[in-house]
C-alpha cells in the first residue's frame, strides 16, 4: 500500500533527488558521505514538511543527528512518484518515516521490514467535510463521495476502515485520490468531494476558509483510541530487517536522534517547535505561522515521548489491516517491531519512560 502523502508546500522544500539516493543501502551507511568515519544514512519521508512527519526534519534542525554520530540524509517522495516505504524495501533509501502498518503488509507478502522507533500514537488525520455534506461522523458514509490522499493510501484504509466499523460496505460510498493541500481544499470547495482525510496544516487551511470542519478525529491519541479502539502507531522509522541487523550500531544512533527529539517536542510548546522548523514548513500559500502554531497546539498530543511502541497498538493496526482486507495471511506481530533501540536510547540519556511497550504479541 503506498502512502502517498502529498508535500503541502512542495514548491518551497528542498528535495534531495531520487536519482542521487540510488545507491544500494546495503553499504550506504558506511559510505564516504560521512565524514570521519560517521555513517551516511538515506532517509524518505512521507512528507517532511507536514506535521505528522515534523520530527525527522526537526531532528536536523535541533542537531541530533550530528550529535548523535549519524549524518542522515533526509528526502521527502513526491506526487505521483515512489513512495517512501516502497523505496526503503527496494533499497534505494535505507529507511523510510512512514506509517508502522505498512510492516504488516510487507510481512503478509512474504518481506521482513520492522518498526525501529514509533514517534507518534495516531494517524494525525481529520476528516474534514463540508456543512451541507450532513456527515458528523463515519456513520454518514453512506452514498457520499469521500476524498483520501490517493487510493491504496493510508487515509484510504483509514476511511474503509471507520465505515467497516459503522457497518458500511465499501460499495455503499465513493473514494477518490484528492491529494493535500490546495488540491484537497479545491476538491472540498468545488463539490467534488463531501469529505477529505487530511493532516495538519490543510486542516487548519479548511478550517480558516470556512470550507468545511472535522468530524472524525484521528489526530491525537485520544482520538484514535476513541475511533478505532486503541492506539494507532503512526509515523515511524522502517527499515529491512535484514539492512537492520547489518547496521544495528548505526540504527541505534538513528534512534538515540528521533527519541531525543521526541522528548524535546514533549518538554517544548508548539510555538518553540515552530520556530525551530524551516520558515517554508509552517508559513506559506496555506497557512500563516500563527496557524500553524495553533494547529500544532491542537494535534501535538499525536506524538509519543519516549519513542516506544505502546502497548496494544500493533493489534490495532493488524485489526485494521484485516478489516479493510489488506491482510488476509497471519501475521507474527513480533517481527514487524523493536522496542530494543528506543528502550536503550531511553536508557543512555536517563529519559524518563511514560509509554507502556507494547509485548511481543503487540
Amino acid at each position: 500500500m503506498s502512502r502517498r502523502h502529498v508535500a503541502v508546500a512542495a514548491s518551497v522544500l528542498t528535495v534531495l533527488a531520487l536519482g542521487a539516493t540510488s545507491a544500494c543501502s546495503g553499504n550506504s551507511s558506511a559510505s564516504a558521505g560521512g565524514s570521519g568515519g560517521t555513517p551516511t544514512v538515506k532517509l524518505m519521508a512521507g512528507g517532511l514538511d507536514k506535521q505528522i512527519y515534523l520530527p525527522y526534519q526537526l531532528a536536523q534542525q535541533l542537531g541530533y543527528y550530528k550529535k548523535y554520530g549519524v549524518n542522515v540524509q533526509l528526502s521527502t517522495e513526491q506526487d505521483g512518484g515512489v513512495g517512501a516505504e516502497e523505496a526503503m524495501a527496494s533499497g534505494q533509501v535505507d529507511m523510510a518515516g512512514a506509517w508502522y502498518n505498512h510492516t504488516i503488509e510487507f510481512q503478509a507478502k512474504g518481506k521482513a521490514v520492522e518498526d525501529v522507533v514509533q514517534l507518534s500514537g495516531a494517524p494525525g488525520e481529520r476528516e474534514m467535510c463540508t456543512k451541507k455534506s450532513g456527515v458528523h461522523s463515519a456513520a454518514d458514509f453512506k452514498g457520499k463521495t469521500l476524498g483520501v490522499t490517493d487510493l491504496g493510501s493510508g487515509t484510504d484504509t483509514l476511511t474503509q476502515f471507520l465505515a467497516a466499523k459503522k457497518g458500511i460496505e465499501t460499495s455503499a460510498y465513493h473514494r477518490i485520490g484528492v491529494g493535500a493541500g490546495s488540491t484537497a481544499i479545491a476538491a472540498l470547495q468545488n463539490g467534488k468531494v463531501a469529505c477529505v482525510m487530511t493532516t495538519q496544516p490543510t486542516v487548519a487551511a479548511i478550517q480558516k476558509k470556512g470550507v468545511g470542519t472535522s468530524a472524525v478525529d484521528l489526530a491525537t491519541t485520544n482520538g484514535a483510541t476513541a475511533a478505532m479502539g486503541g492506539a494507532y502507531p503512526a509515523a515511524s522509522v522502517l527499515a529491512r530487517t535484514d539492512w537492520v541487523n547489518s547496521h544495528k550500531d548505526t540504527v541505534q544512533k538513528v534512534v538515540d536522534a528521533l527519541v531525543a527529539t521526541m522528548h524535546w517536542i514533549n518538554t517544548h510548546s508548539a510555538a518553540d517547535i515552530a520556530n525551530k522548523l524551516p520558515a517554508s514548513y509552517v508559513s506559506n500559500q496555506l497557512v500563516t505561522k500563527a496557524d500553524y502554531i495553533s494547529a500544532l497546539t491542537e494535534d501535538k498530543g499525536q506524538f509519543l515521548p519516549d519513542g516506544l511502541m505502546p502497548a496494544g497498538g500493533p493489534k490495532t493496526s493488524l485489526a485494521t489491516e484485516k478489516l479493510v482486507g489488506n491482510v488476509k495471511s497471519s501475521v507474527d506481530l513480533s517481527k514487524t517491531f523493536t522496542n530494543d533501540f528506543a528502550i536503550q536510547a531511553n536508557k543512555t540519556e536517563g529519559f524518563k519512560t511514560t509509554t507502556t511497550p507494547a509485548g511481543p504479541n503487540g
